[in-house]
This record gives structure tokens, sequence and C-alpha cells, in this order.
């Protein structure tokens, strides 16, 4: 391959630097009123007490026969149907004035404009300039601090750079194998989005992904490879990364034990501690910014094993599919801005139904992965427990997320959704038209979502008990009329901006993740202590525990 080396931008100096300090400190009082404090959260309980918790969706579409047309929008590339949802005008528009109250508004212009409303770790948020495609904010000159149109510029050039490599491995025929090692957001968003585009991806390149430290998962790998035809890409911003570094210096011992001799050729290191890869032996590094949380990573350098199997074009294509989301979630009105709707009801079902999970469903098979990367994107980021200003909450946040693809969750937890005692929203994924199937498939494949979706809402009368469906359980239908790497990257986009919107609105920082960290400080005491049997000042739990695995 012979890759020229690519640093990317250092890490100390990345973060934008504009911005006004009222913004900066992201308090709550900047950007409007906490959402149980507003007018409008006391007129939603009082219209929830008095039609909410009554509301019935099937008498909803036959008083209504718009209701369809009312409740269901376009947007880039996705076609929602919200109509099966438990909402009717007045809802959606106390929801809307709980957005404007809780100073939505002013929190994504915050965002878009490179303010520091990371305030925990005073960092901007700009995911969003990742996929930005042009060199200068044309238009918005007005709203943005210069440091953004320089961090834009930095941006195309590592990406410019990124996918020059890639196409470089593309263009390799020694290199057939690629073992992207990384967790978390250095996985889940590469994999889920390379299963979900197999499609597009060049034939004689086959994609690995190593997360977990259980050494089976990489041994697994490594059985299927052969070292020189094997690219390693190691995934971590710090280069630190406990599970990432365990994994890639096994690898690396693997491939000095099979006779490989060029690291430097087979080992690139996605990270902005390039110090430190050097020392590993890498040279080609390709970096990001402080500013890009790892679950809203993959538009960045972590892309690079998506960008190796589907190439440069289609790697901008997924880019643009992402920028027209983000247009769309930053100029459309509120009443019909698909994030902002999802994530208001998003509020509606947890903070006055009291539902406390919702469940992903993609009728796709190539969309597999996509309730796991979105189980992070969710509860990592809104799984939080007090405000931006350190205060408890007294109202809940993040929903549990979980599900698997139909037809297959029909046939595991489905039983549960239709008669089971708690309501869980469901949102199905379809994709419309698809170009590797067999015949007869993909119909009997929609066939299923839409029956679904209507066995939710209609139910069916039994006197006996047992074959008896209450019904008037809730779903919202995603509709891609294709699957391309352009409606992929807008239906990721649609999914990160409905989570800062309900993020937003319960007035909680939706980008930083402490709760990752108390774990991996005290594995590293554990890690030490199962080699000595040290267990001074341990609970009794752990101290049992340590005994009986030494």
């Amino acid at each position: 391959m012979n890759a020229e080396r690519s640093d990317g931008p250092p890490r100390a100096s990345s973060a934008p630097t504009g911005g006004s300090a009222t913004h900066e400190a992201a308090s709550v009082g900047a950007l409007g009123l906490r959402c149980d404090r507003t007018p409008a959260w006391a007129a939603l309980q009082a219209h929830h007490a008095k039609a909410g918790k009554s509301f019935d969706l099937r008498e909803a579409f036959a008083a209504h026969p718009q209701r369809f047309a009312d409740f269901s929008q376009d947007a880039p590339h996705v076609f929602a149907d919200l109509s099966k949802n438990l909402i009717d005008a007045q809802t959606q528009s106390l929801l809307l004035d709980l957005a404007r109250q809780s100073g939505l508004e002013e929190r994504r212009a915050a965002m878009f404009s490179g303010e520091k409303i990371n305030a925990t770790e005073n960092r901007a948020v700009m995911h969003f300039l990742l996929r930005d495609p042009a060199p200068a904010l044309v238009g918005r000159a007005q709203a943005a601090p210069e440091s953004i149109a320089n961090e834009l510029a930095q941006v195309h050039q590592t990406l410019d750079a990124m996918l020059a490599y890639a196409e470089q491995v593309r263009s390799d025929g020694a290199i057939t194998d690629i073992v992207n090692m990384g967790i978390g957001g250095s996985d889940l968003g590469p994999q889920m989005a390379a299963l979900a585009l197999d499609e597009f991806r060049l034939p004689g390149k086959r994609l690995h992904f190593v997360s977990n430290i259980d050494g089976q998962e990489l041994a697994t790998v490594l059985a299927q490879v052969k070292p020189q035809n094997t690219l390693f890409l190691v995934a971590s911003k710090t280069f630190t990364t406990t599970e990432t570094m365990t994994n890639a210096a096994s690898a690396k011992r693997w491939f000095e034990a099979q006779g490989g001799t060029d690291i430097a050729r087979h080992f690139a290191a996605l990270t902005t501690n390039v110090t430190a890869a050097n020392d590993f032996g890498i040279s080609t590094t390709f970096g990001f910014w402080d500013w890009v949380g790892g679950r809203y990573s993959l538009w960045s350098a972590i892309g690079l094993p998506l960008a190796i199997a589907i190439g440069a074009q289609g790697f901008r294509d997924l880019l643009a599919g992402a920028h027209a989301m983000d247009e769309h979630f930053r100029s459309a009105p509120l009443a019909h801005n698909l994030p902002v709707r999802l994530g208001l009801l998003d509020v509606w079902y947890r903070n006055f139904h009291g539902f406390t999970s919702r469940s992903i469903a993609p009728y796709s098979s190539a969309l597999r992965r996509l309730p796991a990367y979105l189980q992070q994107l969710e509860m990592e980021s809104n799984g939080k427990r007090v405000d931006l200003e350190g205060n408890a909450l007294p109202f809940a946040t993040a929903p549990v997320l979980w599900g698997e693809p139909g037809t297959n969750g029909q046939h595991a937890y489905f039983q549960m959704l239709h008669q089971g005692t708690e309501v869980v929203p469901v949102e199905l994924v379809a994709v419309k038209r698809v170009a590797r199937s067999l015949p007869g498939h993909n119909d009997k494949l929609l066939a299923n979502a839409l029956a679904q979706a209507q066995a939710l809402m209609q139910g069916k009368t039994d006197g006996g008990g047992h074959k008896h469906f209450p019904g008037n359980r809730p779903s919202t239908f995603l509709l891609l009329e294709t699957l391309t790497p352009a409606s992929l990257g807008a239906l990721i986009a649609l999914q990160e901006h409905r989570v800062f919107v309900s993020g937003a609105i319960w007035g909680i920082n939706s980008f930083d993740q402490w709760g990752v960290e108390l774990g991996k400080v005290l594995a590293k005491d554990l890690e030490s202590r199962l080699a000595s049997g040290d267990a001074a000042a341990l609970d009794g739990s752990t101290t049992g525990l340590l005994q009986r695995l030494r």
C-alpha cells in the first residue's frame, strides 16, 4: 500500500474557541426553563389526565379519516407515519409549546453555531460539521463564529486524506481482509453501516470487527486471515482504550509470530495520539476532534473501514444524506420537523404515559445491527439523572431501547408487545425496494411489517381472554425507498437529532458519558488483585467472587 502518513488534527487544540460566555456555560436559565417548570408541562399533565391516558387510536381513525395525512410526513430520504401514535392535534400543539418554552430552538442554534453546549467537558458538539459538504459556510457566515470555518477546513483536509487512503487499500489486491479493532462508537457505527451497505461493498475485501476484550472474538477472526493479506485498523482516540489496545497488542504479536515484518504497511490507527501510535510501529494515522463524541464518530476517520468497503464516493453519499437531514433539522418549522416530532413523542411517552422502553424493529436484515447502535446513541446520551446545573431530576429520562430485526423479533418478543402487561411503543423501519433479494421475499417482509403495526393498533376481541389482544398499542413506521449510503446517512442523522431534542427538553447534557468511567477505573484495580489475591478494603461480595475466580 505504501500509504502516506496523515496525522489529522491535534487533539489539544482542536476545540473551537468561538461562542458567547453565556452559552459556553450552557445553563438551563440561558437556554430556557427546565421542562417541568414550564406552563406547557402543567398543561400536558392536565391534557393527559383528561384525554391522553384514555386516547384510543381506533376511535381517532374513525373520527378523522385524514389522520394518516395529518400525522405523516416526508423528510430527506425518510417517510414517517406517526398516525398510529397516541397523539392528536392538541397533544402535538402542547408538545410544541413545551419545546419552545424549554429553549429547544436556542439550544439547537447554540449547537450549530459551535458553542460549548457540552458543559461538563467544556466542549462544542459539532459532529454535523463532519458531513458539511461546503468548503465554507455559505449563507451561514453571520450565524457561525470564524472558528467553525477553520474547523471545517481541517475536516475536509482529513476527510480527503482518509478517503484517498481508503481508495489505495481498495486498489491493493494483496489486502483481502480488514480487521477493525475498536469498541463503543468505534465499533457499533462502522459495523452497523458496513452490514447495512454490504450490497455496495467491493468484492474481494472482507471486513471483520473486533470489540470485546474476550480473546475468543479476536482469536476467531485471526483464524480466518493471513498476515500478508490483512490490514489492522486500531480505532482509539487516545490510543489507550483498554479493550482496543489489548486486542491491538495481541494482533501485533500474532502478526509477528506468523512471520509478518511490516507493521507500518499492515497496521493503521484512527487516533489523535500520534506519538503512541508511532511507538507501536504505526505510521499511518488519521485523527479527529474533541468535539466528536464516540457515538457520533461514524462520520469521521472512525468510518475508514466503511470507506474501504463502499469507496470514497459511497462514503461521501453517506455524508450527503446525513447533511440533508441536518439541514432539515436546522431549518424546518418545529411542527414539520421530523427529529423534533419524534423527540417530543419520546418525551410524551416517557414522562406522561410512563412507558419505560421503546422497541426498534428494522424489517431489513441489512439493518440487523441498528438496534444495538441506537441503544448506545439513546442510552449513553440521555441516560442521565441530573440537569445541566447538576440538580437531581424529579422525572424520568431515557427509555430502555431494545429490539431485533423483523421477522425474527416476531417469533421472540412480539408476544409481550401484543399481550403483555406493559405498553411498549414500537418503531418499525422498512425498505420499499431492495436490490439483493429473492422473488416474493420482500413483499412478504413488508406485509409482516404492516401487519404488526396494524395488529398492535387494532387488537382482537376474545371472550376467553387467552386470545384477546387489547390493541391501542402505539407504533411509528419509518420507510426508506431504498437502502443506500445516502438514505442510511439520513436515517442515522434523524436518530441523532431526535435524541438531541428529548435531551434538550429534559435539560440534560446529552454529550458526556461519565457513567462509563467508574467501572473502567475499578477494573484496573481488580485486574491486579486477581493476580495478587489482595482483597483488602473490598466489599464482601467482591471479595468472595475474587477468591472463586482465582
